[in-house]
């Protein structure tokens, strides 16, 4: 009688879960594929191999040979209970363990990082660590980008094979501005522009700088370029322009007469275009007016001395 009381019951109340169904019922699992990136919580870390769970019905191996790859100061700062991102190398092994990487998550990191950098635009900074005939190589992250020799700001493009590889050997140990300009997976392919990055930046700086300047108003510059029309003069990340009639209130035939790159100058703001972003500078506008001071040097009739600078059709200048 009890016997079938007990038969009865179980028929009522339905026989007891196996633990298969219960961990299938209880927990959301998702079964690991190779090449999957997850996130777990460091659990382990042992001499050889670091245990991860990664929410599978199995912990997660790191073996020791990526260990090695990641290095042993990367190493060094993992604790348990941290949160890292891992790539599925195998789902299971011999022994039935799902093997995964450190190494390989990070390099897919730097990958979606150098993709979301090119996508919007933005500027970082990087450090110059070799070199070869074509340019220099920039490490990012855990993968490397090149920077080709036309993409760098300070290197001239006419060069004999030596003083090139001379001149790109300048560039190891240097941190410059990059932008991101290609990025491809596949071909294991990262390129840099230092001109690209430094030409945003001047025009950001510019933008800015406009903003800030307003005509008549004194600045301290430097002398950046010079041409046959005119110096350029920059003011903090922006060029403005002496117009050669601007130099001086004497005549020169060319900027270097009065100026040469690198002087530093105060420049009166003469005009803004901020629809063509064009500033107008001039220095003459600083000095006095020679025109104001005839009246005092000269008398009507007075005898002076003069040198004849040009001779023209209705007469000569001096």
């Amino acid at each position: 009688m009890e016997r079938q009381l007990t038969a009865e019951q179980d028929q009522a109340e339905g026989a007891s879960p196996s633990m298969e169904q219960f961990l299938a019922e209880g927990y959301d699992y998702h079964y690991p594929r190779r090449g999957d990136i997850r996130q777990g919580t460091v659990l382990s870390i042992e001499p050889h191999q670091i245990v991860v769970d990664i929410g599978a019905k199995r912990d997660a191996i790191v073996p020791e040979y990526d260990l090695g790859k990641l290095g042993q100061e990367e190493v060094a700062k993992i604790k348990v209970g941290d949160e890292v991102s891992v790539y599925v190398l195998r789902p299971e092994d011999r022994d039935g363990n799902i093997v995964v990487s450190l190494n390989l998550a990070r390099i897919h990191q730097d990958w979606s990082r150098a993709e979301e950098l090119l996508e919007s635009g933005e500027v970082f900074e990087g450090q110059v660590i070799g070199y070869n005939k074509g340019g220099v190589v920039v490490p990012f992250g855990k993968i490397r980008g090149f920077v080709p020799a036309s993409h760098l700001v300070d290197m001239p493009s006419r060069l004999a094979r030596e003083e090139r590889m001379a001149k790109l050997a300048e560039f190891v140990g240097r941190t410059i501005p990059l932008k991101v300009i290609e990025v491809d997976r596949n071909r294991r392919r990262l390129i840099f522009s230092e001109r690209a990055a430094r030409r945003q930046w001047r025009e950001r700086q510019k933008e800015q700088l406009m903003k800030e300047l307003c005509e008549g108003e004194v600045r301290h510059g430097v002398v950046s370029g010079l041409c046959d029309f005119g110096a350029f003069v920059d003011l903090g990340g922006a060029d403005g322009l002496v117009h050669i009639s601007e130099l001086s209130w004497e005549r020169a035939k060319h900027p270097r007469e009065v100026l040469k790159v690198g002087d530093e100058v105060d420049v009166y703001i003469l005009r803004l275009n901020h629809e063509r972003k064009r500033i107008a500078l001039s220095i003459k506008r600083l000095q006095p007016d020679p025109w104001t001071l005839v009246d005092e040097k000269y008398k009507v009739g007075q005898l002076v001395k003069g040198t004849i600078t040009k001779v023209v059709d209705f007469g000569a200048f001096a």
